[in-house]
């Protein structure tokens, strides 16, 4: 290593000492100035290079090269003469000029450095891969999107043959041909398409010194493009099935503005593209509201919305519902109906719910409400008898649902594929629900039919009768009833034939019968007959539960006869009808709730406690003891048995007519509780 003593600390010897300080061939000893605040013993100083004001005391063999920089020619004969046999003295002017050169030198350098930073950072931010190879066929160049598409790192590949890189290229091919290649595809190694440009690289004498290609990853745009598509396809299909329905379709952007309809809107409404595409929301509206501005105004879908539109102010039904999208809305759809259409749709079906209607025994369990244990009682005391061939007695309050049992027993039996004849006995004079029941011979009366007819129960063959009312019978039917229940025959009226017959009787009554025996009306071995299967059917006011379920039954069966849409009841109404006694039980309740329907606006679906106000005038009895009326005027067994139907009554309303919690508190079987209420009539009066 050459060691250097510089003379001269000014502006010469301050760029020769930075340039020879870089250089690891030279040490430099000192600086030598006379001057202590010169720049270059100031930077010798920062440098940890030894700086001093004498030169001579530093001059012997061991300097190699002494750089005067001072300038002064006395000084250079001083430091020749002085010098060291093998100590090379550099005067000042070469010294500067050397200085002058390394400047310029260190300025190219960094202009040179700034040049490949900028081609550097321009070939590294390009998002196209570029790899460029040297007329040998090797990687000199290779930027960081190229790393990116192929996953290798540019360390590992400088210096390789481009084949060992990417086997499959062609770039050698444009070295040999020298011709450019545009756009051609290729798959990498590691599965990547890409889409790449070959440019072979010659300068202006002609001379090949290598190529470069540039490509483009296009992985993802193949899957954009199958993409695309796909959902072309499915845009299609959607088009396809909204021209294709048959209900009106009008869908609209955000901003409430008209953006796709189907020929059946046209139909409908009268209204082309043309006058509702990029129009408001509202264009096609001749009375009412626009329902697409209120569900981009809430964000929620409306149903059912009656409205008038187009110029023929057509009578239409619309359900809106909003389009959002990853939680942006982006528009509201609406499908309209015609309400012509519906209106036949609904006539027609009114038509078939009157053909049903006249179809025989049309209930079955399934249309019996039963929440309360009462109800389920007699439930399964009729499911019993149904599958027995037993006469079956129904005794319940006028409007329990007793025909409603005799249907459900009639299609839970083995008879349901025959006949299910009802006869009300109350409604048919005497002489005529004779012949009605039994038939009659030819000329067995005047205006009788020739060839006779057959009656009721030659009708019922092989299925089933129910006899409404059968307490209203007269002496005489009654004892052709039991002739019939005894011997499974009839005779026709005028007839002396008896005719053997196999029909299912099914009776029902709301009249005391035992008091009907007592008093001679009615026949005591019929009773017998008839009360094989008694089953008590429970009045309303003693199964409260179920008023909430059968109010939603008896609604869904109102609102198809009237044609509305009411959803339900509010609680307070549901707790108003609670709070009433219903002497006229089920039937009573269809009828209230009928009434509240028709009276109730076309804008209303669900009934409140106003709309009840029927019930306001209907207050039920105030129940008097009968203990405290008649103490004087009975017997002692007589007031014990007022006194015990009191208390049975008492017990009732405190279980809220829960007849098993009140047999159950009073100690006694439910069979002997439904005996009592028989016995003292508390089932066909308002008491609890």
């Amino acid at each position: 290593m050459q060691r250097v003593l510089i003379v001269g600390a000014g502006k010469g010897g301050t760029a020769i000492l930075k340039n020879l300080y870089d250089t690891k061939m030279m040490k430099i000893v000192s600086v030598i100035d006379p001057n202590p605040n010169a720049p270059g013993r100031l930077l010798a100083k920062q440098l940890n290079i030894c700086e001093d004001n004498d030169w001579s005391q530093y001059l012997s063999d061991d300097i190699d090269i002494v750089v005067e920089a001072t300038g002064d020619e006395e000084v250079f004969k001083e430091i020749r003469e002085s010098r060291g046999k093998n100590t090379v003295v550099i005067p000042g002017a070469v010294a500067r000029i050397t200085a002058q050169l390394m400047e310029e030198k260190e300025s190219l350098i960094s202009i040179l450095k700034d040049e490949s930073y900028k081609h550097d950072l321009i070939f590294n931010s390009t998002h196209d891969g570029m790899i460029v190879i040297d007329q040998n066929s090797q990687v000199i160049l290779f930027n960081k999107s190229a790393e990116k598409i192929t996953e290798l790192r540019k360390e590992d590949v400088f210096g390789k043959h481009i084949r060992d890189v990417i086997p499959m290229t062609k770039l050698p091919t444009v070295l040999s041909s020298r011709k450019i290649e545009v756009n051609q595809e290729l798959v990498l190694k590691n599965g990547k398409k890409i889409i790449t440009t070959r440019i072979p690289m010659i300068n202006d004498s002609g001379l090949l010194f290598g190529a470069f290609a540039v490509f483009k990853e296009i992985t993802e745009v193949v899957t954009l493009a199958a993409e695309i598509t796909n959902l072309r396809e499915i845009q299609t299909m959607l088009e396809a099935v909204i021209q294709s329905s048959d209900d009106a379709i009008s869908v609209v952007d955000e901003q409430g503005r008209g953006i796709i309809i189907n020929p059946a809107y046209t139909r409908i409404t009268g209204l082309s593209e043309q006058e509702v595409i990029g129009k408001p929301a509202d264009a096609d509206i001749s009375e009412g509201e626009s329902m697409h501005m209120q569900v981009l105004t809430t964000r929620r879908a409306v149903r059912g919305v009656q409205l008038k539109v187009g110029p023929n102010k057509k009578d239409v039904v619309v359900n809106v519902a909003p389009i959002i999208v990853d939680g942006k809305l982006k528009g509201s759809v609406a499908v309209i109906h015609d309400m012509s259409e519906i209106r036949t749709l609904t006539n027609e079906l009114h038509r078939a719910r009157q053909i049903i209607r006249t179809l025989e025994a049309k209930y079955s369990f399934e249309d019996i409400v039963a929440i309360s244990e009462e109800m389920k009682v007699a439930i399964e005391q009729a499911k019993l008898g149904a599958k027995t061939p037993a006469t079956v007695l129904l005794r319940g309050e006028s409007g329990t649902g007793k025909e409603l049992f005799a249907h459900a027993i009639h299609n839970a039996s083995d008879r349901k594929f025959n006949k299910f004849v009802r006869v009300n006995c109350a409604a048919l004079s005497e002489s005529l629900l004779e012949s009605e029941l039994f038939g009659y011979e030819e000329g067995a009366f005047s205006g009788a039919k020739r060839g006779g007819k057959r009656g009721l129960f030659e009708e019922a063959n092989n299925g089933s009768i129910f006899l409404d009312e059968i307490g209203e019978l007269s002496s005489g039917t009654q004892a052709k009833l039991l002739r019939v229940l005894q011997e499974h025959e009839i005779v026709r009226v005028g007839g002396t034939k008896s005719i053997t017959l196999n029909v299912r009787v099914i009776a029902a009554t709301n009249v005391n019968l035992e008091k009907a025996i007592a008093s001679g009306v009615f026949r005591e071995d019929l009773y017998y007959r008839l009360n094989r299967m008694p089953i008590h059917i429970p009045p309303l006011r003693l199964r409260k539960q179920d008023i909430a379920e059968l109010t939603q039954h008896l609604l869904y069966k109102i609102n198809q006869d009237y044609g509305r849409n009411i959803e339900g009841l509010t609680q307070d109404a549901v707790n108003h009808l609670m709070n009433y006694q219903w002497p006229g039980n089920v039937r009573e309740l269809e009828n209230v709730l009928g009434r509240a329907v028709i009276f109730m606006k076309s804008n209303e679906f669900v009934i409140d406690v106003q709309h009840l106000k029927s019930l306001e005038a209907i207050k039920p009895e105030t129940v008097q003891t009968e203990v405290e009326k008649a103490e004087s005027e009975r017997s002692l067994a007589e007031i014990l048995e007022l006194y015990e139907a009191e208390v049975i009554s008492k017990k009732l309303a405190q279980f809220n007519g829960n007849k098993t919690l009140t047999a159950k508190s009073l100690e006694i079987s439910l069979r002997s509780l439904y005996y009592k209420l028989e016995k003292y009539n508390l089932a066909n009066n308002s008491m609890q």
